[in-house]
């Protein structure tokens, strides 16, 4: 933050004699008397810049892992085998668990035995047909009885497939919550798979704010659990649903965690920054404030001062983003301004010389 000092110029001279001289000064204009004997007010000056600046929206959202699922059974059978430490991390497709699948294993080769039957007997048909010893009907029957063998093979290897539980991404796996041996119904949640390689950072931002922000827009976290340390993101969606409560909408960030400090379920604070630009500003000070309007006052070559009405944007550290009515480089009046009025010529002080008087 820019601080400001202020310094008071005294003018040299012996009593009688102040009022009938003038004071040197390297303002020209600036060091003559004004009528009625008395000096030029002395004000600290300093230039218009410009700065890099950006709207900066402030939110607290959680973290959401990248893929999150529950693994549970979908039928009521005896644990078999389980498959996993607690923790363990496993590709996609790897078996977690197998329930017990005795009497399912046994229908499906009995029904492995019939399609085996009805494939040979159409077979049979197929020749008789081609030497016109077999009717349509005796192929059709035929192949009906494959079609049904076939049907039955594919349920019995869904009934199989039922019965022994995969890992749909690859992921770390929580807690064991089961042993083998314990009977489970269906709907028993048997582990929970989760990928934390990335981190969703969902936070509510309200519809006023919304036309700020972008998808791709940086975004920058913080978490109590690293005090100091910022984790860098990127708005990857943003809701279009507002919530008629809250009026808010829910915009969804990406954050990169390759070292899996992050875990879901966090609460971190969120600073988005939109519409970067680069802006005139100058300190607070300098600024008047009448009402909803806003006016600086400048200084031309005499060192009078003008009064220039300004629209105001942000302000960061002291400094006010000028929207318009002042460009970068002019001369202004960032300490005094109660002292000067429209017209008025002042003792113009550097600002630089005035903090190092203070």
């Amino acid at each position: 933050m820019l601080g400001l000092a202020s310094c008071s110029l005294v003018g040299e001279g012996g009593p009688g004699k102040g009022s009938g001289r003038q004071v040197a000064d390297r303002g020209g204009a600036a060091g003559a008397q004004r009528p009625g004997g008395q000096r030029p007010p002395s004000v600290v000056v300093d230039v218009a810049r410009t700065m890099a600046l950006a709207d900066r929206i402030e939110a607290v959202g959680t973290a959401v892992a990248n893929e999150q699922a529950d693994l549970n059974s979908t039928v009521t059978e005896r644990i078999a085998r389980v498959n996993f430490a607690d923790g363990a991390h496993v590709p996609k497709g790897a078996v977690i668990a197998e329930l017990v699948r005795t009497e399912q294993g046994a229908q499906l080769r009995q029904f492995e035995a019939r399609l085996k039957e009805a494939e040979a007997q159409l077979e049979r048909v197929q020749g008789l047909i081609r030497q016109g010893f077999a009717t349509r009907a005796q192929l059709d029957a035929a192949q009906a009885a494959v079609d049904v063998a076939q049907g039955q093979v594919a349920a019995a290897r869904s009934q199989i497939g039922d019965r022994v539980i995969r890992a749909p991404f690859a992921g770390w796996l929580s807690l064991r919550r089961i042993s083998p041996g314990t009977v489970v119904s269906a709907g028993t949640p048997i582990a929970t798979i989760v990928d934390y390689s990335r981190i969703k950072l969902d936070f509510p931002v309200p519809e006023t704010y919304l036309s700020a922000i972008r998808e791709g827009a940086p975004i920058t976290a913080r978490a109590a659990a690293f005090p100091g340390e910022t984790f860098e993101g990127r708005v990857a969606t943003i809701d279009p649903i507002i919530d008629p409560v809250t009026r808010a909408a829910t915009v969804r960030a990406i954050l990169p965690n390759r070292d899996l400090r992050l875990r879901p379920g966090m609460l971190m604070t969120v600073e988005v920054e939109s519409r970067p630009r680069t802006a005139v500003v100058v300190p607070e000070l300098a600024v008047v404030g009448l009402g909803e309007q806003h006016y600086v006052f400048t200084l031309d070559a005499q060192n009078r001062a003008r009064r220039r009405d300004v629209t105001t944007g942000r302000r960061q550290d002291g400094l006010v983003e000028i929207v318009s009515g002042l460009g970068a480089g002019e001369r202004l009046v960032v300490e005094g301004t109660v002292k000067v009025r429209d017209g008025l010529v002042v003792a113009p002080v550097p600002r630089g010389q005035a903090q190092g008087a203070a």
